[in-house]
């Protein structure tokens, strides 16, 4: 890591694991609710959590942090109770819901974070 663990930055990293677990959460309501554009609001919500945790620490190992939350709440409610019940379907949305956030999630934890470019102190031409 490029910056030392403090307890202000590992909450932080426990912030962006529950953030993204209910962006997981809301987006798997969300994407068989409204199909066509349920589905394209839960994977932008999860591009967004992803992509906003890497920017918030500026490391990628935020976008990993909200991408492991993401994944922790969607494999969690891919399984079924005793009752029957689940809330993935086996239709065509859930599967993008699933393979497309993690695609999202892989690349937001693995492009590089954009830095600002260093400002020269004196003035242009000397």
């Amino acid at each position: 890591m490029a910056q030392p663990l403090r307890p202000g930055r590992i909450a932080l990293f426990v912030v962006l694991v529950a953030v993204g677990a209910v962006a997981g959460a809301a987006g798997a309501l969300v994407q068989a609710a409204w199909f066509p554009g349920g589905l394209a609001l839960a994977l932008l919500a999860a591009a967004g959590v992803c992509y906003g945790g890497s920017r918030a620490t500026g490391t990628r190992s935020g976008g990993f942090a909200a991408g492991v939350g993401w994944l922790v709440a969607v494999i969690l409610l891919t399984t079924s109770r005793p009752e029957g019940d689940f809330v993935f379907g086996a239709g065509t949305g859930s599967y993008v819901y699933l393979l497309g956030g993690m695609a999202v999630a892989v690349m937001c934890a693995t492009v590089a974070v954009p830095s600002q470019p260093v400002r020269p102190t004196g003035r242009l031409g000397k």
